[in-house]
């Protein structure tokens, strides 16, 4: 790690992203891939760069992000999160704005687990009387 890059991890459900922050012209390459083809819908996409548009430096840096685990939301939910982090480190005055918009709390949900004697975590199988 060279004096110019930062390193952080974000989380959510059951996604982990790396992120690596350093200077550069704001290209974002995920997974080898950039942005644009590894998230198809443009949720994903406005997601990951959610803290760039906060903190209004869009062309700053290049971002490269390892990500695994889960899906396609929880995945540019947990690389937000880092992403955050890292900006956090590179310019701790941001760290305010990127709080208030609450891309630096980890979301805590999760997917609740199937109970026994139920079809799914909560939902009974159908109750019939005769």
């Amino acid at each position: 790690m060279n004096k110019n890059e930062y390193i952080a991890v974000g989380r959510r459900k059951s996604a982990i992203a790396r992120v690596r922050l350093r200077p550069g012209t704001g290209k974002i390459i995920v997974n080898k891939k950039p942005l644009e083809e590894y998230f198809g819908r443009e949720t994903s996409q406005m997601i990951v760069r959610q803290p760039l548009e906060a903190i209004k430096i869009s062309n700053a840096y290049d971002i490269v992000v390892t990500v695994h685990g889960g899906g396609p939301t929880g995945q540019a939910g947990a690389i937000r999160h880092g992403l955050s982090r890292a900006l956090t480190m590179a310019n701790p005055e941001s760290r305010s704005v990127l709080k208030a918009a609450g891309f630096l709390t980890r979301d805590p949900r999760r997917v609740e687990r199937k109970k026994y004697g139920l079809r799914g975590a909560r939902r009974a199988f159908q109750f019939s009387k005769r």
